[in-house]
């Protein structure tokens, strides 16, 4: 049996970049920053970040275009992937990415800074759904799952 998951809780270093293949397909990529605090051998407190690149595709992807900003605090979850390939100076490069399979904006209704000036607000009914899962498979291919709305949060 093999497992190849992540899951991270972050926030988001740049605005996403929203791309579209020659196929047609959206992508769109981000960087979340996670932080780990630990205690050094003097119990001075210690802190370090480390930032993850991540994907999403085709409708996770649009949403995350849509609706995240730089800042944005967000839950990932994933799988890894490398890809390399051959640099200008001939030296072999790689990337270790988050492929998004599920996604969950966690800033509070109307803390972050809301569309990009080029696009119209969301009306009152097309709110952003907080829990986003990729086609991919999954509970979002389930239609009888009630999609989570910001409006019914409790906090």
């Amino acid at each position: 049996m093999n497992l190849n998951k992540a899951m991270i809780i972050g926030n988001l270093t740049r605005d996403p970049e929203m791309r579209t293949t020659p196929s047609g397909i959206n992508v769109t990529s981000f960087s979340v920053a996670t932080n780990y605090v630990w205690k050094d051998q003097s119990g001075q407190k210690q802190e370090k970040a480390e930032y993850h690149n991540c994907i999403a595709w085709r409708r996770l992807g649009e949403i995350a275009g849509q609706y995240l900003r730089r800042g944005a605090k967000v839950f990932v979850e994933g799988r890894l992937q490398t890809r390399d390939w051959v640099g200008p100076d001939g030296g072999k490069r790689y990337r270790t990415e988050i492929i998004a399979e599920n996604l969950i904006m966690l800033d509070r209704a109307g803390a972050s800074q809301g569309p990009r000036e080029d696009e119209q607000p969301p009306l009152p009914s097309e709110e952003p759904v907080i829990n986003v899962q990729s086609n991919a498979g999954g509970p979002a291919d389930n239609p009888a799952e009630e999609e989570i709305k910001v409006e019914n949060i409790p906090f």
